[in-house]
């Protein structure tokens, strides 16, 4: 969605897409305004902590590749988040709402917490390849019209 470039990225910010994953996501939202410009679609981060372990939890307790310290986003519990779109279904916003987590973590960062040990990490640019490095968004507005506290990822795994 965003080339991770900025940061601390707003909803007023245009997507900006340096990967297929990103790409993908902005064309299914211009396809959601299409079929409904009255729509509320929901930028969010890194979900983690679901009945079974998603890819990126499987992958840290698994521990098979380096994970990336320059990588930063803003993971997410899905507990918090579905409470919050059960909270944002019950109002009239719609737009473009960022719904995640208030703590950039390191991919690298995220894995030793998901699994309680160290794990391998390094740079992107040590592995030569090419990756949206901070993709952390800002969600100021969603924190205004929730009640639903998205908790940091150091809260929910400590």
């Amino acid at each position: 969605m965003f080339s991770g470039r900025k940061g601390r990225y707003t909803e007023e910010d245009p997507p900006d897409p340096v990967t297929d994953y990103g790409r993908s996501k902005a064309e299914a939202e211009q396809e959601v305004r299409a079929a409904n410009p009255n729509a509320l679609i929901v930028r969010t981060s890194l979900l983690y902590g679901g009945p079974v372990p998603g890819r990126h939890e499987q992958d840290a307790l698994e521990a098979r590749f380096p994970f990336f310290r320059d990588e930063l986003r803003c993971p997410t519990h899905v507990g918090d988040l579905a409470d919050a779109l059960l909270e944002l279904a019950a109002l009239e916003e719609r737009g473009v709402l960022h719904v995640a987590a208030d703590e950039p973590v390191s991919r690298c960062e995220f894995a030793r917490l998901i699994a309680g040990r160290d794990v391998p990490c390094t740079t992107t640019r040590a592995a030569g390849v090419t990756r949206p490095l901070d993709c952390t968004l800002d969600s100021t507005r969603a924190r205004s019209l929730l009640r639903t506290r998205l908790r940091r990822v150091r809260e929910v795994l400590a």
